[in-house]
């Protein structure tokens, strides 16, 4: 399985590397997960239909629509570039042409990650390294208050981590490390290649 084959079965396009570099230096440029990547995470990491995802810093939605298209669970990409975000708005077209589902469990936000206002149902969360850690503190720091308001189990799913994000989960959050999943044809060559887990309980 290849990249162009999930593209083609999604009816999307997320092929390539964000061009030029973004306003803020707070914001990382846009990269997708690789598609063997969500094939290994969501053989181990099993959502429902009744869970919500967000993801930061979602590009052009690949894993978003992998998501809605296996466990039918409502999604959500927070994505502050305008041009990546209509893309995703095009996928979304796209997608829900071919596959009859999901207009009202699948949407894009145009906005600061950290002016997202958390859902009381949002409940796991996305990260593939977007940002700095000054704004990964604001945005935890936003799901913390969420939790706090309404109680529940939240997840924050972690790809190719900067060592920032874990000292400060580990040593400044509730957050535990649950598990941590390997790309094994990646991970040989780079130590990075692994998804991490962390789970916050009430």
């Amino acid at each position: 399985m290849n990249e162009k084959y999930y593209d083609a079965l999604l009816n999307i396009k997320t092929d390539g590397e964000q061009m030029g570099f973004n306003q803020s230096f707070h914001y990382h440029r846009y990269e997708p997960t690789p598609y063997n990547g969500l094939e290994i995470l969501f053989n181990e990491y099993e959502l429902k239909g009744s869970d919500r995802i967000i993801d930061f810093g979602c590009g052009k939605g690949r894993m978003l629509f992998y998501i809605h298209h296996i466990f039918k669970s409502s999604v959500t990409g927070i994505e502050m570039n305008e041009e990546l975000y209509r893309e995703a708005l095009e996928n979304k077209k796209r997608f829900i042409k071919k596959h009859r589902s999901g207009n009202d469990k699948i949407q894009f936000l145009c906005s600061l990650a950290e002016k997202y206002e958390i859902h009381p149902q949002d409940n796991h969360f996305y990260f593939f390294n977007p940002f700095t850690i000054q704004i990964f503190m604001k945005v935890v720091g936003n799901i913390l208050r969420s939790v706090e308001q309404s109680k529940r189990e939240v997840n924050l799913i972690l790809y190719y981590s900067s060592e920032d994000y874990i000292f400060y989960l580990e040593n400044h959050t509730p957050f535990e490390l649950k598990n941590e999943i390997i790309i094994p044809d990646l991970y040989r060559y780079n130590p990075n290649e692994k998804f991490l887990i962390y789970t916050l309980s009430t």
